[in-house]
């Protein structure tokens, strides 16, 4: 992961803890254990950096929901 990716992996992750009122490290872990984190967040940088933050708030959260991680 590069260092650009690495921010934006780390701003997401607050941000989300935010939207879902759960602390960064479960954030993290959910979406690590999931793989959520490896193989949709991290491939698809290039593509997800450019919405807004409410909707990645939805999206990645919904996306949540339908892994069994929410």
């Amino acid at each position: 992961m590069d260092k650009k990716t690495l921010k934006f992996v780390t701003w997401l992750i607050s941000k989300l803890s935010e939207y879902l009122e759960m602390p960064q490290n479960e954030v993290f872990r959910r979406l690590y254990k999931s793989g959520i984190l490896y193989d949709y967040i991290v491939p698809s940088y290039d593509v997800l950096h450019t919405f807004g933050a409410r909707y990645l708030m939805e999206d990645i959260s919904d996306f949540m929901r339908e892994e069994g991680v929410l």
